[in-house]
Formats: structure tokens, C-alpha cells, sequence
């Protein structure tokens, strides 16, 4: 009895040790997390909790479309330069106009590129992400030929006014419209015709499986049923399998023109000497696909709420449009060059659009070593985020 007492208080007090342990362990991970290792000063701010940091509250949707209340909230708690930590790295955010522009200028030196894991994953390990130089050279060039100056007189802007005729005319018979979705219908089946000549029907079908692509641009890479990131991933397998189908088409039939991205990139592939693969090809166009249209279709729609909140903005662009309706010669008239270029007060109104629709949470950069700026220190390995909501 007394030894089977004596061997019970043996394990209890081994298992309290390995508790005690154990709790002290977690308590000496949290204070590190919430205190990260610094030659030098921080920025203030919080890592919020550990591994989460503060994703949540970072990507919680803003009821306006003014600054949202995240950096609101730690603007005016810990001024335009603080720290933080979204999906589980340690990030400084700056608000910093002069901050920002040291960023820029120190690129390559201090500072380099960087992009989520999970957009990595997602776009694929051989996309526009990580290449430079020729590669990028070579996207410049074939996205010239086609989005050119030349092109858009001819071609770009008459493709673009049947589709909005089109789309618009399609509004009419509806009882509603929900802005956001058919905005997205009409940019993305005019750049799915122009990248890799998709009719409207098949268009439309890859479009669904983008959306699930978005929502795990940047989430936790936890590859399991029911996350963000494995419905990303799989978007992102239908897109490339409907994009490989097409490039195997094209390759297999290079005579057959179409007039878009892809019969660049088929006479590309088959040169000599090519400067791309087909992997790189496939994974390239899914991200000019995604870039072309979620930033097209998410300024148009602030575009919308804009217009609907100045009536009298709105006022002076039908006075601008009438006037050219009232110098054209035939009512059915296509628009032209030169109207476009006459449209002095309605370019002001897009550049002003285009300035305040931030479409992205940020240009992110990973700093190469410890810099210095302001008084702190940001650690090598870091991540920094130049804000669009620049606080001067």
C-alpha cells in the first residue's frame, strides 16, 4: 500500500512538473511574441494574440469607404508608423509619406519585393510574383502590343463601349442590380476575351471559380476542407485546368489566330529561343486574368457610389457627353478617339476615382537587414506595409 502510494505521489509530481514546465514554456513563447527581439526601438504597437496576431481585425470589413477603423483606431494611439502582425508574421504598417518614400527608395537595397505565401501558392511559384528582368520585359512587351496606344484607338475602345452597351442593356430588364457583381460580369468578360478569347458563357463559368480564387489572397495557408485558403486552391486548380485545355488548343493549332494575349505568348513558346515555359505562361495569364479584373470592376464600383453621393458631378458629365452627342453626325455613331480625348472634366473625374478606390490593403515590402527610420529600428526579416491610407 504504502509503496503504491509512494509511486502515485511519483507520477503527480512528475506530471506537475510537466505542467509547471509546460505553462512556463507557453508563458516565455507569449512574452516573446508579444515583445519580438530588437537591436534598437520598436515602433509601438501590438502583435495582438500569438499566430493570429491582429489578422481579424485587419481584414474586418469597413462600413464606409473612407480610412477604415483599423487605422483609424492605431493612427491615433500609436501615430502613422506602428507595429503588428497579420497572419503570422510580424509586420510594420506605415502611414508615413516620408517613410513610404525611403521604402521606394531604398528598394533592392534595404528593402525587397515580398507576397504573401499564400498569393504565392495560389498565382503558382512561377508567375509575374517571382520573376524579374527579361521575364518582366517580356510581359511589358506583349501586354504593349495588345493594350497599346494603336490598339486602343482601333480595336480596345470599341470592344469596350459594345460591352458596356451590352451589359448595360442587359441591366435594364432586371429589377435590380447588384453593382458590385455586374461590373465584375462586364470587366472580366472583355479581358477573358482579350487575354485567351473566351465568349461570354465560358467566361462567366471561369469568373466563379476567381472568387473563390480572391478569398485566400491572403489567409492562413491551412490546407484543409472548409478554409479560405483550400477554396482558394481549388479555384485556383479549375482555373488552371481551364487555361491549360486552351493553351494545349492553341499549341496544337498555332495557325489559328484570335487577336489576344495568348497567340503572343503561343508565338513566344514556339521561338527559338523562348524566354518562357509553358508553366510560367499558364500561371502568368491566371494572374493578369485576376489583376485585370478585380481592380477594373472594384474601382468601377466606387465609381457608382461616388456618382450616386455628387448629383452634380454627375450633372456636369452629362452636360460634357451631351456635347459630343449634339457634334456627331449619325445618332448610332461609335465613339471615337478624339471624343475620348475631348473629355477634359470626365478624366479628372477617373484620375480622382482611380486615387481614392484603394483596391489592395497595401504594397508590401521585407526588409534585408535592420533599418533604421524615424528613431525605431525595423529587424531584418521583417515585413513592412506601405499603406495607401497615408496619413499626412
Amino acid at each position: 500500500m504504502e509503496k503504491s502510494e509512494l509511486l502515485l505521489g511519483s507520477y503527480s509530481y512528475a506530471a506537475l512538473c510537466g505542467v509547471t514546465l509546460i505553462i512556463g514554456w507557453l508563458a516565455h513563447w507569449v512574452y516573446k511574441w508579444m515583445n519580438p527581439p530588437c537591436i534598437g526601438r520598436l515602433p509601438p504597437g501590438s502583435m495582438g494574440f500569438p499566430i493570429i496576431g491582429e489578422t481579424f481585425q485587419f481584414f474586418r470589413a469597413s462600413p464606409s469607404i473612407d480610412m477604415p477603423s483599423y487605422y483609424k483606431q492605431r493612427l491615433e494611439r500609436y501615430g502613422p508608423l506602428f507595429k503588428t502582425s497579420l497572419v503570422g508574421r510580424p509586420v510594420i504598417i506605415s502611414l508615413d509619406p516620408e517613410v513610404n518614400r525611403f521604402i521606394f527608395q531604398q528598394e533592392g537595397k534595404l528593402f525587397q519585393s515580398w507576397y504573401p505565401e499564400t498569393a504565392i501558392n495560389i498565382f503558382g511559384k512561377k508567375s509575374l510574383t517571382t520573376y524579374n528582368g527579361t521575364i518582366h520585359k517580356f510581359i511589358r512587351g506583349v501586354a504593349a502590343k495588345l493594350f497599346g496606344l494603336e490598339n486602343l484607338k482601333e480595336s480596345l475602345l470599341p470592344e469596350l463601349e459594345n460591352s458596356m452597351r451590352e451589359s448595360f442593356a442587359s441591366w435594364t430588364g432586371k429589377p435590380s442590380v447588384e453593382v458590385q457583381d455586374g461590373v465584375s460580369d462586364m470587366i472580366f468578360d472583355l479581358v477573358a476575351k482579350k487575354l485567351i478569347g473566351l465568349d461570354v458563357t465560358n467566361s462567366r463559368e471561369l469568373r466563379k471559380n476567381f472568387q473563390d480564387f480572391f478569398q485566400g489572397m491572403v489567409s492562413f495557408p491551412i490546407y484543409f476542407p472548409g478554409t479560405s485558403f483550400y477554396r482558394s486552391m481549388q479555384g485556383r486548380r479549375n482555373v488552371r485546368n481551364t487555361l491549360t485545355d486552351i493553351m494545349k488548343e492553341r499549341l496544337s493549332a498555332p495557325g489559328k489566330k484570335y487577336g489576344d494575349l495568348v497567340d503572343l505568348i503561343v508565338e513566344e513558346l514556339q521561338s527559338e529561343k523562348p524566354m518562357i515555359d509553358e508553366n510560367f505562361a499558364i500561371d502568368a495569364l491566371a494572374a493578369l486574368l485576376f489583376t485585370s479584373f478585380a481592380t477594373l470592376s472594384s474601382t468601377l464600383t466606387v465609381a457608382f457610389k461616388y456618382l450616386t453621393d455628387n448629383p452634380k458631378v454627375v450633372e456636369e458629365l452629362k452636360e460634357e457627353h451631351g456635347t459630343i452627342l449634339k457634334k456627331r453626325e449619325g445618332v448610332n455613331s461609335g465613339f471615337t478617339w478624339e471624343e475620348y480625348r475631348s473629355l477634359k472634366f470626365s478624366t479628372q473625374v477617373m484620375n480622382e476615382i482611380t486615387r481614392i478606390s484603394n483596391v489592395t490593403p497595401g504594397v508590401f515590402r521585407k526588409t534585408l537587414t535592420d533599418v533604421q527610420v524615424k528613431g525605431y529600428t525595423i529587424p531584418s526579416g521583417w515585413l513592412v506595409m506601405i499603406s495607401p491610407w497615408q496619413f499626412t
